[in-house]
């Protein structure tokens, strides 16, 4: 079976951890996709947060992506997962999706947990794929739109996506 790791280089990309020589492209991704774009602040502290599975995707040296998650006890939650708009459909967020599933078990995680917004149809599809099913819904959590939330939790114990 090929490592995740021998897909990545075939398809020139470089998936490493979130680090601080990241932030400033990072917080500029965030802040080209989403009408509330997290702090560089924030993600600054999730270099130095210990709970945190946070990494950067790169394809030629360029930033195409990075996902944020945090590991608590035998839980990860993914809370932010980006692509930029040029590079969706590659499979960048499916690879950034699979790194963090992997870090959590290898971290010992049995469960995974997101919130994903009900017109998402390519990320609740993404999701999906990695065994994720809707368990919720969490009335007007974006507060940019008044969306809807579908909490969707993962079985990390069965194989993976």
């Amino acid at each position: 079976m090929e490592s995740a790791a021998r897909r990545e280089a075939a398809e020139g990309l470089t998936i490493r951890p979130l680090s601080l020589a990241d932030v400033d492209e990072v917080a500029e991704l965030e802040g080209s996709i989403f009408s509330f774009p997290w702090s560089r602040s924030s993600f600054e502290r999730e270099c130095r947060e210990e709970s945190s599975s946070s990494w950067v995707a790169r394809r030629g040296g360029s930033l195409v992506g990075y996902i944020v998650s945090w590991i608590a006890c035998d839980e990860v939650h993914i809370g932010n997962v980006a692509v930029a708009a040029d590079r969706r459909r590659e499979g960048v967020g499916r690879r950034l999706v699979a790194r963090v599933l992997d870090d959590a078990r290898e971290r010992g995680a049995a469960l995974a947990t997101l919130e994903a917004r009900e017109t998402n149809a390519p990320a609740l599809g993404l999701y999906r794929g990695f065994g994720f099913k809707p368990v919720a819904m969490r009335k007007r959590y974006y507060a940019d739109t008044g969306e809807d939330a579908i909490v969707m939790i993962a079985d990390l114990t069965n194989e993976p996506g």
